[in-house]
């Protein structure tokens, strides 16, 4: 693809491998999408099936039906039919529940508020100018990762009290 400079003149395309020119604006780089594994419905509907034949199993078997009967606690039962069961195995569902939303929330919060990088787990605090990416002090552009020095604190400063002057003129 060929671009028009500002004569008018066709310019040729740059090349990628060399270095830009001084003061001029990096090349946006192009990432194309990547096509998933395995869809999520495709994942749903095997996780379905497989459920659907174990219980089908469970159903049909006898010795199987017996098993899961004996080991879930509704065989043999108290003072109703499924006293053994809300008593033992039955008990753990709201357990289960329990540390699966806790689990879940917390690995909700944690890629909120993670680096936008790829593979990066580091909380990210400083935002991309430009973009609506957050990223961590590792890989934003902007800030030392080394860790800021008095000197590098106080030039930051001073370029924004001339920026807010020059805005004010």
């Amino acid at each position: 693809m060929t671009a028009t400079d500002s004569t008018g003149s066709l310019a040729e395309p740059a090349d990628p491998g060399a270095p830009a020119a001084p003061g001029a604006a990096p090349a946006e780089q192009f990432y194309p999408p990547q096509e998933p594994r395995i869809g999520a419905s495709t994942l749903w509907l095997i996780l379905l099936t497989v459920l659907v034949v174990v219980i089908l199993v469970a159903v049909v078997i006898g010795g199987v039906r017996h098993w899961v009967a004996l080991h879930t606690g509704v065989l043999h039962g108290g003072p109703d039919l499924y006293y053994n069961f809300w008593s033992g195995f039955g008990s753990d569902l709201g357990e289960a529940t329990l540390i699966s939303a806790v689990g879940i929330g917390v690995y909700t919060g944690v890629r909120k508020v993670n680096c936008h990088t790829k593979g990066c787990w580091r909380i990210g605090r400083h935002t991309l100018e430009g973009t609506p990416y957050i990223l961590c002090r590792h890989h934003h552009p902007s800030v030392p990762s080394k860790g800021a020095t008095h000197e590098h604190i106080l030039e930051q400063h001073r370029r924004y009290k001339e920026a807010q002057a020059a805005k004010g003129l």
